[in-house]
């Protein structure tokens, strides 16, 4: 470790810096004057980095957190470890060493195998804790760098999870919860009301959930109940993570806790529920949850799904749309009547599409109606209507009894059946602008999957204004991005053996900041079909899909491939993850 010995100073942060060339003497003046002789509980690394001086050597760098970690990692001869909560097993680190002595001896553990117990550090010359923790882990130490902050923080989390989940484990065997073995007796235990939902144990626990998932920008939660163990795992940008681990009492009692959040029937475990829950993020944003629960062999499985008023009301350019595939979905939904259909599979941003499109549209002048199963986002600009078929209320009554309060624009949350599909027809036909959701494959085959719930040809051709397909495919991390090949057998099944491939595209190998992805966020990809006067006339009752497509393909339509091609070519995306995400041009 060089000339570290004892405590990280501010003096000693100038000097090696300076020696370094990351700074230069006058910066290293303007810190001395700046900080040292200064009061501050702060660890010296932070106090520098709250300054955000360029570097020296390359004055476009920050002398931020991680750059500064990054540094005495090198200068200490030790791993750099930007902490990860999805990826530490709270449970297993916590019970290497109590809190008092963590927070005390400024290190926080965060990995355990069989032979070696890893703790990150931020005061590397401190070693006098490691004959300790030796004797009392019987395990090799090994001491990685972190950002001091986040030591102090995930310390004080992960400490505070493993105590509530402890506890609340313990309170459930002192009020003789049994083991949930099985669907029968996870019924009977509901009953007696031994689930102790507002339990301030299971209270943190719920609240530490909810908080990492905003953190770490999930779509949903989903709690899985096992025969030994309750599973905890997030979608992030449309892929599961597996987050945490807890004993089965303590993960139905954490389902208990959010049922009552959404103000649902505890005692009720044999049918499925549906339900909603209003929170904030960690940063004050207002949240809506939806809850789903349904019933499995070992318990109830529950998924929220996250609606984020941020990610739901974006504009054309936010949803990822080019100025051509505006210009076109504008002309489609200014129209004051006729149909326009989104299609897509479940999770393929159609939600996302007709709110922000509905938001853009919903003005002084119109009356905006929606009918929808569940009522996604509550948009003070719309009217919504729940769906409710215990009550005779399908998507077909709730069309009707809109179109007696003078609709201008009626959303229809989705299409499923014939009866749905004639009202939404003839709300088109009698002056009224209709947006929908179909789940089909690409933009033609909404025109067969209407045939095919027995809609008359000539009411679909006299009605249907175009149909815009969607999917959502992962972007390239703009961390780890750089210039790479494409596999040559990818490249042929996404462009075909006409365009040639190019010599370089982005690649990104993974990164801290991706978690090793390499892919942070989603784009969206879209075919527009806009129903011109040939692609109508090939509507009828023997109409063929290919026959659709190659009309479309004449006319102009960019199929979803092409619009990941282009995504590729712009150095948004891969080959395979276009190829995973949208359905074969042929």
């Amino acid at each position: 470790m060089g000339s570290l010995t004892g405590k990280i100073t501010l003096d000693w942060l100038c000097r090696e810096l300076l020696a370094d060339g990351w700074i230069n003497s006058q910066q290293a003046g303007e810190l001395k004057r700046r900080l040292i002789g200064t009061q501050s509980a702060a660890h010296p690394l932070s106090r520098l980095a709250m300054l955000k001086l360029a570097r020296a050597d390359r004055p476009h760098d920050t002398l931020d957190a991680e750059a500064l970690c990054r540094w005495l990692a090198r200068r200490c001869q030790l791993p750099y470890l930007k902490i990860d909560p999805l990826k530490v097993d709270i449970p297993q680190v916590t019970a290497l060493c109590p809190y008092a002595y963590a927070s005390r001896a400024g290190i926080l553990p965060v990995k355990v195998s069989r032979e070696t117990a890893t703790f990150a550090v931020s005061e590397p010359g401190l070693k006098d804790w490691i004959p300790d923790l030796l004797q009392i882990t019987g395990r090799s130490i090994e001491c990685v760098i972190a950002n001091p902050d986040d030591i102090h923080r995930y310390g004080v989390e992960f400490y505070a999870l493993a105590r509530s989940i402890q506890a609340s484990e313990k309170q459930q065997i002192s009020s003789g919860g049994n083991e949930l073995q099985n669907l029968e007796q996870l019924i009977d235990l509901g009953r007696r009301g031994s689930l102790e939902a507002n339990d301030q144990h299971v209270v943190g626990v719920v609240d530490w959930i909810l908080q990492y998932a905003f953190d770490q920008r999930a779509s949903d939660i989903h709690l899985e109940p096992r025969r030994e163990t309750g599973k905890v795992r997030f979608r992030i940008d449309g892929i599961l993570h597996q987050v945490f681990q807890m004993p089965p009492k303590v993960a139905a009692a954490v389902s208990a806790r959010l049922k009552v959040l959404a103000r649902l029937d505890l005692a009720e475990k044999r049918r499925p529920q549906d339900g909603r829950i209003k929170t904030r993020s960690p940063d004050g944003q207002e949240i809506e949850l939806r809850l789903s629960t349904m019933p499995t062999a070992f318990g109830e499985k529950l998924v929220l799904r996250v609606f984020d008023p941020d990610s739901l009301l974006k504009s054309y350019d936010g949803l990822g749309l080019d100025e051509v595939q505006t210009a076109t979905w504008q002309r489609l939904t200014a129209h004051p009547h006729g149909i326009v259909l989104v299609t897509g599979p479940t999770g393929s941003g159609k939600t996302t599409t007709l709110y922000s499109t509905l938001r853009q549209l919903a003005t002084d002048e119109v009356n905006v109606c929606t009918i929808e199963d569940p009522i996604e986002l509550v948009e003070p600009q719309f009217n919504q209507m729940q769906v409710h078929n215990g009550l005779e209320l399908s998507f077909a009554n709730g069309v009707r009894t809109v179109l007696r309060q003078d609709p201008d624009i009626i959303m229809i949350g989705e299409i499923r059946d014939l009866e749905t599909a004639e009202v939404a027809i003839q709300a088109a036909l009698t002056g009224h602008l209709v947006l929908s959701t179909l789940h089909t494959n690409d933009a033609s085959a909404a025109i067969t999957r209407m045939l095919d719930l027995g809609v008359a040809p000539h009411l679909l051709r006299a009605t249907l204004l175009g149909v815009m397909a969607q999917r959502l495919a992962r972007r390239l991390c703009p961390h780890c991005k750089t210039q790479g090949h494409v596999d040559p057998e990818e490249w042929a099944a996404l462009a075909g053996p006409k365009l040639a491939q190019p010599a370089h595209v982005a690649v990104a190998p993974g990164c801290l900041e991706c978690r090793a992805t390499g892919f942070l966020g989603r784009a969206g990809l879209y075919e527009m079909l806009e129903v011109s006067a040939k692609f109508r006339a090939q509507i009828s009752h023997n109409t063929d899909l290919e026959k659709l497509r190659a009309c479309a393909r004449d006319s102009g339509t960019m199929s979803l491939r092409q619009a990941g091609l282009r995504l590729l070519l712009n150095g948004e995306t891969q080959a395979r993850e276009v190829l995973r995400v949208t359905p074969p041009t042929d």
